[in-house]
């Protein structure tokens, strides 16, 4: 394992801000994460594990404690069965996934960060999440100091959510094991609106799996969600809010408030999520509320591609970014009375 004292950690993170860690040690082995955590939790030392990066925000005081970076590597694939690594990154999984003709995850493609981050907040997007097709997580237990395998349905998976991030001091990812489908060098069927409409098929039409991850890597790209170190419109966490989800109640509430503001013919997105439950769209909110892509005159502003994304135009602090998203979730509450939830993990700050 390799150690560092005072360590940087903003260049481990997309938004490339916060301050340093104590102590900074990168594992490559499974065992290595082990020991690392074993060791942390045995001298009562607080723990911060960091795959990617692409869902923290640092505070600019840094990390008291011990930062573990996973940098393990593993990619077998036995027929339609995937397992990676945690260290693994996940858009290049993707890549290899399609090019052996596998279906399931190609429309997850671009999405930046490593394998093991993915079960924790259900990462999804174009109509694919990966608990679509995880079948089983292995982690170790701080609480039992045990190697555990947990089937798809104990990772308890829901809307950008897993039992990992309910219990987040309580299991570290090491492996992540998926069952792929051979469709015959076929996409799974499309089911997002505007990727069919990008391909030209309809929803539930299956096209080349290349096609799909290649046309999601553009919708990804034209709204600054793919990383690019010179375009700082990616120096973010990608959609920085959780898209709402409303009762039944709090929806007929919600949709009296755009009526009163943006007129009676006015309709929001509304999506099903569930018995009781509406889910509407958070950059429609931003948008509606005045926070219109490239908002801001400081170092942290909206992206000038796409409304979710707050960004580091280059010498931003994490204050500056927290006082935007601030600024923001304000915004909004005060224009339509729903209050927005960050995605990213804070350390330190809160929003």
């Amino acid at each position: 394992m390799q150690e560092l004292h005072d360590a940087p950690l903003a260049p481990l993170t997309t938004f490339r801000l916060g301050g340093p860690a104590t102590r900074l040690v990168t594992a490559t082995t499974d065992a290595e994460v082990v020991e690392a955590v074993r060791a942390a939790d045995e001298s009562g030392t607080p723990l911060l594990v960091i795959g990617g990066g692409s869902n923290l925000v640092i505070g600019d005081r840094g990390f008291e404690g011990t930062a573990l970076r996973i940098a393990t590597t593993g990619f077998h694939l036995d027929g339609t069965r995937l397992e990676l690594a945690a260290g693994e990154n996940w858009s290049d999984a993707v890549a290899r996934s399609v090019e052996a003709g596998l279906a399931g995850i190609e429309c997850l493609a671009g999405i930046p960060g490593s394998a093991g981050a993915t079960p924790i907040q259900n990462v999804g997007a174009y109509g694919q999440e990966v608990c679509d097709t995880i079948t089983e997580v292995v982690a170790y237990d701080r609480t039992t100091g045990e190697t555990v395998t947990l089937t798809a349905d104990e990772c308890a998976f829901r809307y950008r959510n897993s039992t990992f991030k309910d219990q987040p001091d309580r299991y570290v990812v090491l492996r992540v094991r998926f069952a792929l489908e051979d469709a015959g060098g076929l996409s799974a069927p499309i089911k997002y609106p505007e990727t069919a409409r990008a391909l030209g098929v309809e929803a539930g039409d299956r096209v080349p799996a290349a096609q799909a991850r290649e046309t999601v890597l553009r919708l990804r790209a034209g709204k600054g969600m793919v990383l690019d170190p010179a375009d700082h419109d990616t120096w973010s966490a990608g959609s920085f809010f959780h898209n709402p989800i409303l009762t039944d109640e709090a929806y007929a509430a919600f949709l009296t408030r755009v009526q009163d503001r943006l007129g009676a013919e006015t309709a929001p997105p509304a999506y099903p999520a569930g018995e009781g439950r509406t889910k509407t769209s958070a950059a429609w909110l931003i948008d509606k509320a005045g926070f219109t892509k490239g908002y801001g005159t400081g170092p942290a502003r909206i992206s000038t591609k796409h409304t979710l994304a707050l960004t580091n135009r280059g010498e931003a602090t994490t204050e500056d970014l927290l006082a935007l998203a601030r600024e923001v979730v304000a915004g909004v509450h005060a224009a339509f009375g729903v209050t927005l939830v960050n995605e990213p993990v804070t350390v330190g700050v809160s929003i």
